[in-house]
Order: structure tokens, then sequence, then C-alpha cells
């Protein structure tokens, strides 16, 4: 199990600690008071499908001798208001139009696959576009 030590430092701010020693903070949107001066905690939800969803499909193309540094992905996210929680959370991801038409499928099978994307609530939209393109 990961260890992660949360502080919260006032002015809605928060200094996160993981057990291996790297740290973040985390500060509230500007809509809620706070000065979104770093990610929110609920922008660190849409890094991490973001994150998970490239690292996912990099190591399938490791074991496949698929070479996918450089790859991107842009993500938004969108609230609701009653309740506030993250609504909609749209992920484009680029890959390089040389990847093989036949490998693309489970390529796009992975990622949705990824265990971020899996973890989301079945309410929250996270719709995955895939965009051969760099």
């Amino acid at each position: 199990m990961v260890e992660i030590e949360a502080h919260y430092d006032g002015h809605k701010k928060c200094t996160l600690t993981h057990q291996e020693g790297s740290t973040l903070t985390t500060d509230a949107p500007k809509d809620i008071g706070g000065e979104a001066s770093a990610f929110s905690p609920t922008d660190l939800v849409a890094a991490a499908l973001a994150s998970c969803v490239l690292t996912t499909m990099a190591m399938y193309g490791e074991r496949h001798a698929l070479d996918l540094t450089g790859i991107m992905a842009h993500v938004g996210k969108a609230m609701t208001t009653a309740p506030r929680r993250i609504g909609h959370l749209p992920l484009t991801v680029h890959l390089p139009a040389s990847v093989a038409e036949e490998i693309r499928p489970m390529l796009e099978r992975v990622a949705h696959s990824c265990p971020v994307h899996a973890s989301l609530h079945p309410d929250v939209d996270a719709p995955i576009e895939f965009l051969y393109d760099l």
C-alpha cells in the first residue's frame, strides 16, 4: 500500500507528501474562494487520468517493441453544480501516425482499461478520443 500524508496549510491549500518523499501542493479553484495557484484536488483526478492512460499505453508498447515516447494527451474537466463533482473528463490522446492500423484497436482498449479510468464513478463521462497525428 502507498501512503500519502496530507497537511492542510490554510487558505484552501494542502501539501501532500508521498512516502518516497516527493511533495505537491493543491489549491482550491477561484470559483470557490481559492487562488488557483496549484492543481486543485479534482484537477489531480484529471491529470491522473491523462498520465495513467499514457503510461499504460506506453507499457503495452514496450512489451510489443513499440516506442511511444512523445505521445501526448489533453484532458478537460467540467464540474457539475449540484452536487459539486467531476461530471466530464474528455481526453484526447495524440499518437504517431506511423502506429500500424492493426495495433491501434488494442492500444485503444489498453487506454480504456487504465486503473484510473477503471476507477472513475460511472456517472463521470470520460470519453477518450485517439488521434494518430504525431
